[in-house]
């Protein structure tokens, strides 16, 4: 007998609008299960999903999908939309190398109608499509779904501020648990707050809207009453304001409610907002009572849970090695802010924030405020830490360049997530960041090729009175023990770690350990470079001088990236000989194991041997 007998027969949304509402709360029993079952067997995103059922099935229930565009912000709540819309059988392969993403995706489903993986995209996505369906003479609808964390982006409030103004036929849908991957922090989130602390007004409203429903006629005067009643018993709605009719906010998990209001507001014309509110992790009570902890999983046992501590034993991992330097810094120093955009638990600031509150902090899902605030700070002669991952630091990248490089101000980036990132895939990606901070003047670029490095080049950052980023990947390296007494890099200067004949290897950062295999394999020389930018000029003529080809590899795109400035450096001493660059081609790599994606990229051991081998040929034949 199956374990999900109702939700193996919905293979398609159409399918779930033949069942009754009654059968859809056996449906959503069933989907919360499955996706727990599925989710402690691959990883991925859970106590959003969990949060996020009754939601998902409401939606496909009233709207006629896909020819309704629903638009998932940041689509961590994308899992119970991916079942009910024919991937059931795929969830297996969730988040691995030739399987079904982590995240909505254009070219994997009809019923995706935007990728996504950033936040706060969706308003505006939805509002485009409701527009550009206008034009066409459509009469389908438009619905963004987004988080009250996404809400505090200026992002969202612009799409908000568009779609009131062109009066547009578009649903906005604010899930709203009180949560992003840390809690919502800002002035939007206390607002969100205050209203759902209204008991009384909800109270009022609900049982005002039973007694009257008898009384079709009393009930539109209520409903006019309700306007003054809104402003009397909690603050009057900003989203009013801008220009939306806002109703709620309701219950997430009541699959009658939000059917009964979804089906009312499908009839209506102009911009909407409906206010659900829903528990992250609702159905598992270890991800209720953790739903931080919940957010992203390995695989686990769903009767136990998620373990606790360091999986990895003694070695830290990168963002371990950042949390221990920023502590052990914060004993000495004292001259100095830690920033972070909503990351707290991702870049390793728990500890910190805990320990030096004053000290911290999160300015919420708000990437260009982090940099232009951490701007701000550093004009007044403290030290601004932003702790940032590599592929969210690209939406602050006009800050980056305007308000912090074109002063020079001494604001320094601990840039996590740096190259393959793994199961999240091309939308995080931190493959972007050497060549779009490599050509911004007043840069310095650093990339640690081990944990203990990486300790000394977040002191040696932290002493440079000029914008500086210390770029390091997910997870862990070598393991290279720590040694803590605070070292100085020599600036701009890397160092020869093997020597060898005819063939120089210039490595940068994470590439080292693999850069060691294969020159041990082909006897070639090796350079761990260090600096990005500025390059060890002396050090790239000295390989020149005494090599026959150079080899650069780097885990950043190859396009603008650090091989190309070894190529500047080159032309500018005029020097001319056979260089090969390996890193990633100009493309976007897929989802999956980071080791599968490096090996797919060919920056494995026996991808990066069998390059030059090629590449040598060609030379010898040329």
């Amino acid at each position: 007998m199956s374990t999900f007998p109702l939700l193996e027969q919905i293979n398609y949304p159409s399918d779930l609008r033949k069942l009754s509402q009654e059968q859809l709360y056996v449906l959503s029993k069933e989907l919360r299960e499955f996706i727990l079952d599925t989710v402690s067997n691959t990883g991925g995103h859970l106590a959003s999903n969990l949060g996020a059922v009754e939601l998902s099935i409401a939606l496909h229930y009233v709207y006629n999908t896909p020819e309704d565009l629903l638009v998932w912000d940041v689509g961590h709540q994308s899992y119970p939309h991916k079942i009910l819309t024919g991937r059931r059988d795929q969830m297996g392969t969730l988040r691995q190398l030739n399987g079904i993403a982590g995240f909505p995706k254009r070219d994997e489903s009809e019923y995706d109608t935007f990728g996504v993986g950033h936040s706060s995209t969706s308003i505006s996505a939805a509002l485009g499509m409701a527009v550009a369906n206008k034009a066409l003479g459509k009469d389908n609808k438009a619905v963004a779904i987004i988080g009250d964390g996404s809400m505090t982006a200026g992002l969202a409030f612009e799409g908000l501020n568009n779609a009131g103004w062109l009066k547009s036929d578009i649903l906005v849908i604010l899930n709203d648990n009180e949560m992003s991957i840390s809690e919502s922090v800002g002035a939007i989130s206390q607002y969100l707050s205050t209203i759902l602390a209204s008991r009384f007004y909800n109270t009022v409203k609900q049982t005002a809207n039973k007694a009257l429903s008898l009384m079709p006629t009393m009930q539109k005067i209520a409903h006019r009453v309700e306007e003054h009643m809104k402003g009397m018993v909690m603050p009057s709605t900003m989203f009013e304001e801008l220009g939306f009719n806002y109703i709620g906010p309701i219950d997430g998990h009541d699959i009658d409610e939000l059917v009964s209001h979804l089906k009312r507001i499908k009839q209506l014309s102009g911009p909407q907002f409906l206010h659900v509110v829903t528990k992250k992790g609702q159905g598992y009570k270890l991800a209720e009572h953790n739903p931080i902890g919940y957010h992203g999983v390995t695989k686990f046992n769903p009767l136990v849970g998620m373990a606790a501590g360091n999986k990895s034993g003694s070695a830290l991992t990168y963002t371990q090695v950042f949390s221990k330097w920023l502590c052990d810094m914060a004993k000495t120093e004292t001259n100095f802010v830690a920033i972070t955009p909503a990351m707290r638990e991702g870049s390793g600031l728990v500890e910190f924030a805990n320990l030096y509150p004053e000290k911290y902090f999160d300015v919420g899902i708000a990437e260009q405020h982090a940099l232009t605030f951490a701007a701000g700070v550093a004009t007044q002669g403290v030290k601004a830490i932003v702790a940032i991952y590599s592929t969210f630091l690209q939406r602050g990248y006009d800050q980056l360049i305007h308000d912090i490089a074109l002063q020079n101000l001494p604001v320094m980036f601990a840039i996590d997530r740096a190259g393959i990132v793994g199961a999240d895939g091309p939308t995080h990606i931190g493959a972007f960041d050497l060549s779009f901070l490599r050509c911004i003047p007043n840069m310095v670029i650093l990339a640690p090729s081990n944990e203990n490095e990486c300790y000394h080049m977040l002191w040696t950052a932290y002493r440079m009175n000029m914008p500086c980023a210390v770029r390091y990947p997910r997870g862990g390296g070598s393991g290279t023990q720590i040694v803590e007494t605070p070292k100085l890099l020599s600036f701009g200067k890397g160092e020869i770690v093997r020597h060898g004949n005819k063939i120089a290897i210039l490595s940068f950062g994470s590439m080292l350990d693999v850069s060691h295999l294969v020159a041990d394999e082909i006897n070639a020389s090796l350079c761990n470079m260090r600096f990005v930018k500025p390059l060890d000029t002396a050090l790239i003529k000295q390989m020149c001088e005494t090599h026959d080809y150079i080899i650069t590899i780097e885990e950043n795109v190859i396009a603008g990236g650090a091989g190309s400035g070894c190529c500047e450096v080159m032309t500018f001493l005029g020097i001319a000989m056979p260089i090969l660059h390996l890193g990633i081609a100009d493309l976007f790599p897929p989802h999956g194991d980071p080791k599968a994606i490096l090996k797919y990229c060919g920056l494995d051991k026996d991808g990066i041997v069998k390059s030059i081998n090629d590449f040598m040929s060609k030379e010898k034949i040329a």
